[in-house]
């Protein structure tokens, strides 16, 4: 039996409306540059709050539920609209196919560079805590890029962001019209430019019960870059949903009411850290050893595609800056050994640091990789630019923060 998508009237999003595309890391560097000559300061949105009827998962608590931005539905949705596309390997994949598992469905830019980097992350770390229990999850990403919708497009990146090796990962994809319809049934918007064959999407995530029912949905954003705590309560979510829930055990540290992000707003005191150095785990250099001048924090991960070509642009900037301002590259939820390949590779001389649980990435409210913050010498956050940046770019930046008298 195939699924065929769901005929929907005027479908709308289903929870908030929140777009991820490359062309947002342009936009908003403009805005960071005219602030920041202006005297101005923005802050970061402060995440959802959690809602207040009771969830259907037994084990999210409401820090869990607000990391997840969870709006879980008191009672299960009728059948969630069906699915008919190809996965990475060439296989016809249904949504029903996967009755009797819990699904978390996601649509995912197979060009995307940044934020969908953080999703992989996310999901190598979920089925860690999964263990034996992640053959009852499946992980279910629809195609959000029709302008490349073939099985090898989608294979490419799930190749490049290290989920080959992840049996319960599937990426699929169709037909552009199928790629609409299947968007258009879920309510997530996508916006397409075909000038330059790029996408902006949503980040909802349907947390899906084994009846084919959606229970909840969530979304994935800035607080996603938490990799150990996003990737626990995302694995939770999915498991609540099974029927043996009270005899699953989910590995990982669970999130704390005491977590906050507001030190990543802009004009505010730059969140601390204290990490170990990339290759020596007991060699651990804290933010304040980058102290007396201005310090570029660059967020960056070996499975980042814009992150090649940012890399090499990073280390020039150091060579010519870096008598004047400190830099420090922060290689986010990595395996080490890749990491240290990929830095050798383009010659990195400045200080590396491992954040392999994403505490900084999450505590910065990094909203995918690349992501770099400039930080004054008085530890006042004063840039987030998201996006890869070129030396030019960077320079400029620099140039505005002192003239701004920072």
């Amino acid at each position: 039996m195939s699924d065929k998508p769901t005929p929907t009237a005027a479908p709308k999003p289903r929870g908030r409306a929140l777009l991820w595309g490359g062309a947002g890391a342009l936009l908003l560097m403009a805005v960071v540059v005219v602030l920041l000559a202006s005297g101005m300061g923005t802050g970061s949105p402060a995440a959802p709050s959690a809602q207040g009827h009771p969830a259907v998962e037994p084990g999210i608590n409401k820090a869990a539920s607000t990391l997840l931005q969870l709006d879980p539905q008191s009672e299960p949705l009728p059948a969630a609209p069906s699915l008919s596309l190809t996965d990475q390997a060439g296989r016809h994949v249904t949504l029903s196919q996967y009755r009797g598992r819990s699904v978390v469905l996601s649509f995912n830019d197979d060009r995307c560079e940044d934020l969908c980097t953080l999703l992989a992350q996310d999901v190598v770390a979920a089925n860690k805590d999964l263990g034996a229990n992640a053959k009852d999850v499946v992980f279910l990403s629809v195609n959000a890029n029709p302008y490349y919708p073939s099985a090898s497009a989608v294979k490419e990146w799930t190749d490049s962001h290290g989920l080959a090796a992840d049996a319960n990962w599937v990426f699929g994809t169709g037909t552009p019209k199928q790629l609409a319809a299947a968007a258009a049934a879920y309510g997530v918007p996508i916006e397409l430019d075909p000038k330059t064959k790029s996408v902006v999407h949503g980040t909802e995530l349907f947390y899906i019960d084994p009846a084919g029912k959606e229970a909840a949905l969530g979304q994935f954003g800035t607080e996603s870059a938490s990799t150990d705590l996003y990737a626990h309560a995302m694995a939770q979510a999915a498991v609540d949903l099974l029927p043996n829930a009270a005899s699953i055990r989910v590995a990982g540290p669970s999130p704390s009411a005491k977590a906050s992000q507001a030190g990543a707003s802009i004009n505010a005191a730059a969140p601390v850290f204290s990490l170990p150095k990339l290759g020596h785990p007991d060699r651990t250099t804290p933010l304040g050893a980058f102290k007396g001048k201005v310090t570029v924090v660059n967020f960056w991960a070996s499975s980042c595609t814009a992150c090649v070509a940012e890399m090499p642009a990073m280390e020039q900037s150091f060579k010519d800056l870096g008598k004047t301002a400190n830099f420090v590259g922060i290689d986010v939820a990595d395996n080490p050994r890749d990491a240290s390949a990929f830095a050798a590779k383009f010659g990195v001389t400045y200080p590396l640091l491992s954040d392999a649980a994403g505490a900084a990435s999450g505590a910065y409210q990094v909203p995918g990789l690349p992501f770099t913050a400039v930080i004054g010498p008085d530890g006042t956050l004063l840039v987030r630019h998201p996006g890869a940046m070129t030396a030019e770019q960077l320079e400029y930046v620099l140039q505005s923060v002192r003239e701004g008298g920072s």
